[in-house]
C-alpha cells in the first residue's frame, strides 16, 4: 500500500494506542571473570655447588691405563735415541723425589739396570714399561731450540746489549704463612733488612738496574735475539773470531713470566690479517720493525734469565743432563716424573713419537703440556718456532705402577677434574 507508513516518534506513537510502551532491552550483565589461578610457588634455591678440586699434581688427577706399548708405532731409530737419553736420566731418576706422586723410590731401578745392557731398544721399552693416561691424556706441545746468535765476550762497537750472569744477591728463600708457620713455598728475590724483597724485573734490568756491577758475561747486538734466547733458556754465541760460546741457564729473577705471543695475537699484531704469522719468526719481525713498541712489549714479561758459560755437552736441562734434539722434552715435574719416557701422538707428524722428559719451562705447566726440543741450527729454529701440536700423551712408567695407581681405594681412582692446558707462551 503506497504512502502508508508508521511513525515511531513520539516514542510510543501508534504503538501506544495498541498496547503499553515496552521499556528498551538492556544487555545482559557480563559474567564475573574467574579468580586468577594461583601461581606455583618458586622452587627452593639449589644448594651451592661444591667447588671442584683442581689437581696440583698427577696423582690427584684422573688416571687410567693406556694402550700397550707394542701397539705404538715406535721406530727402531726413535727407540734407540730414547734409550740413550733414558740411560742419561737414570742416575737422577733413582735419586730424585718424584713430585708428580706417580712413582716411588725404587720403581725405576729395574728398568735402569736393564737399560745399561739392552741390545734391542724397542723390546726394552715393550718389556719394561706400560702406559698411563693422566687427566685423559689430551696434550698440547710447543717447541724450543738452542739459538745461535752473534755475540762478543767484550763490549765492542755494535754489541751493546749485555748478557748477565747470576747476581750474587739473588737468593731463594722460604715463604712463611701469614701466621709465621712454614708454608713449604719458596720465592726468589733479594734480602733487605732481613726480609725478602722482589728482584728487579725485566724493565728495570734493561733500564740499568744491574749496570756496572761486573755481571756482564757477554754482549750481543740484537736485544730481540737475546729475548728469545732467554725464552729458550740456553744458546750459543757466535763470536767475532769464529769460536762459539755456549750459554746455559743459571737462574731467574723470580718475577712472573708473561707470554707476549698471546698479547701480540690479541692486539692483532701477528696472525691472520697481518703480514706476520703467529710464530716466533713473525713475532721477531714485528718487534724489529717497531723497536720502541717492541721494547715495551718485551718489558711486559717481567721474568729475566741469567746465564753461565757451559763447557762440554749441552745444553743442560733441568734434570742435570744434556738434552738431545728430537728426543728431549720439557714437562711439568708435578705431572710427569722427570726422566720418564713419553709417547706423543700429535696432529704434527714431526712431534709424534717417543720422547724423554728431561727439562722444565716457565710456561710449561699442568697435565699433558710439553715443549719439544729440536737442537740447534736453522731447521731447529724454524721447526721449534712454528710448533703448535695437539694430540694425546702417554706416560711410560715401570710395569706394575699403573695397577697400583688405579687400584680401588687409590686416591687417583676418585673422580677429579681434568687439569686444563695453559695458554701458549
Amino acid at each position: 500500500m503506497r504512502g502508508v507508513f508508521v511513525r515511531l516518534v513520539p516514542v510510543c506513537g501508534l504503538v501506544l494506542a495498541l498496547s503499553a510502551c515496552v521499556a528498551p532491552q538492556r544487555p545482559a550483565p557480563r559474567p564475573a571473570p574467574p579468580p586468577p589461578a594461583a601461581r606455583p610457588a618458586p622452587p627452593p634455591p639449589a644448594p651451592p655447588a661444591t667447588p671442584r678440586r683442581v689437581p696440583t699434581k698427577a696423582a690427584e688427577a684422573v688416571l687410567s691405563a693406556g694402550p700397550s706399548i707394542a701397539s705404538l708405532d715406535i721406530t727402531p731409530e726413535r727407540a734407540a735415541a730414547a734409550l740413550a737419553a733414558f740411560r742419561l736420566s737414570c742416575p737422577a731418576l733413582n735419586r730424585r723425589a718424584d713430585t708428580s706422586g706417580l712413582t716411588r723410590p725404587g720403581d725405576w731401578q729395574p728398568a735402569c739396570a736393564a737399560a745399561a745392557t739392552a741390545a734391542d731398544p724397542r723390546a726394552f721399552f715393550t718389556d719394561r714399561f706400560e702406559t698411563l693416561l693422566v687427566a685423559g691424556g689430551s696434550a698440547f706441545a710447543t717447541g724450543y731450540y738452542e739459538p745461535e746468535i752473534a755475540g762478543s765476550r767484550t763490549h765492542d762497537p755494535g754489541y751493546d746489549t749485555p748478557v748477565y750472569r747470576r747476581p750474587g744477591d739473588l737468593v731463594t728463600a722460604d715463604v712463611p704463612n701469614p701466621d709465621g708457620t712454614p708454608s713449604g713455598r719458596k720465592a726468589r728475590g733479594r734480602m733487605e733488612n732481613g726480609k725478602l724483597q722482589p728482584y728487579p724485573d725485566r724493565a728495570a734490568i734493561n733500564a740499568g738496574a744491574l749496570r756496572e756491577k761486573g755481571l756482564e758475561l757477554a754482549w750481543v747486538p740484537d736485544p730481540v735475539e737475546l729475548f728469545f734466547l732467554q725464552i729458550q733458556g740456553s744458546g750459543r754465541l757466535l763470536l767475532p773470531d769464529g769460536s762459539v760460546m755456549r750459554l746455559g741457564y743459571d737462574g731467574q729473577n723470580g718475577r712472573e713470566y708473561v707470554g707476549i705471543g698471546r698479547i701480540m695475537r690479541e692486539r692483532g699484531l701477528v696472525g691472520p690479517g697481518t703480514p706476520n704469522p703467529a710464530s716466533m719468526q713473525g713475532m721477531m719481525a714485528w718487534l724489529r720493525a717497531n723497536p720502541e713498541e717492541g721494547r715495551k712489549l718485551m718489558d711486559l714479561d717481567k721474568s729475566y734469565i741469567f746465564f753461565r758459560e757451559l763447557t762440554g755437552a749441552g745444553p743442560v736441562g733441568a734434570l742435570g743432563v744434556a738434552v738431545t734434539g728430537r728426543v728431549s722434552v720439557a714437562a711439568d715435574p708435578k705431572f710427569v716424573p722427570l726422566g720418564a719416557p713419553i709417547w706423543l701422538s700429535a696432529d704434527r707428524p714431526e712431534a709424534t713419537g717417543l720422547w724423554v722428559a728431561q727439562d722444565t719451562g716457565g710456561a710449561i705447566k699442568g697435565a699433558n703440556r710439553f715443549d719439544t726440543f729440536w737442537g740447534a741450527g736453522l731447521l731447529a729454529r724454524l721447526t721449534a718456532g712454528g710448533m703448535s701440536a695437539k694430540g694425546q700423551a702417554l706416560i711410560l712408567v715401570p710395569k706394575g705402577v699403573v695397577a697400583r695407581l688405579t687400584a680401588p681405594g687409590s686416591p687417583a681412582t676418585a673422580e677429579a677434574p681434568r687439569a686444563g692446558t695453559p695458554a701458549q707462551p
